[in-house]
């Protein structure tokens, strides 16, 4: 008998509506997506500070901050970029079970991957978020040397040099962030959870 034959559910006792009512939010997933260098981390943290001083409960899953641990084991193949985005999602989901604004940030350069993080949950839960900067304004931006060493091939697989990234086509939000302000982006990001009935 296999493993997952032996899996159940554990019914829980406090469940997310139970939670958002507590706290007075909705949670949702606000997924911050686009090139290395287009802000994504960036303007999640803004906008989770801003939400946390009007008393949200929130929390940033960072890229590079996840590949520090929960998915440390993972190169940066096309196979494991997969792998890190399907882990991405299923916490983020838990996350927002916990009633929790969740916004995470990472590159998740491929639309499927993206779209099955979406269909983890309800219609409505999952926010996509495009920082559409274009690929020479990144670079210019680039403090930590990425893309040079990228272009020098000491960075394999690097996505916009040499790695694909699917633009998405049909995200909630898109931002320009080469030419917006912080706080526009910031801004706009705020009224869309307002519109959604999220704070």
């Amino acid at each position: 008998m296999s493993a997952d034959k032996n899996l159940h559910r554990q019914p829980t006792r406090v469940n997310r509506a139970m939670r958002e009512r507590a706290q007075q939010h909705r949670g949702v997933i606000l997924w911050f997506t686009g090139l290395s260098g287009a802000g994504k981390s960036t303007l999640a943290h803004a906008v989770e500070e801003v939400l946390h001083t009007q008393g949200c409960r929130t929390y940033v899953l960072d890229g590079d901050n996840v590949r520090h641990g929960l998915c440390a084991d993972l190169e940066f193949s096309a196979e494991d970029r997969v792998e890190n985005i399907r882990r991405a999602g299923e916490v983020a989901k838990l996350f927002l079970d916990a009633g929790v604004i969740v916004l995470t940030a990472f590159i998740s350069p491929y639309r499927a991957d993206r779209e099955r993080a979406r269909q983890l949950v309800d219609a409505g839960d999952f926010i996509e978020i495009w920082c559409a900067s274009p690929p020479e304004v990144c670079e210019q931006r680039d403090v930590k040397g990425l893309y040079a060493k990228a272009r020098q091939g000491m960075i394999p697989n690097f996505t916009g040099i040499s790695a694909p990234y699917e633009t998405p086509e049909s995200a909630e939000l898109v931002l320009d962030t080469a030419h917006l302000s912080l706080a526009e982006c910031v801004e706009r990001v705020l009224r869309l959870l307002a519109e959604r009935g999220v704070v």
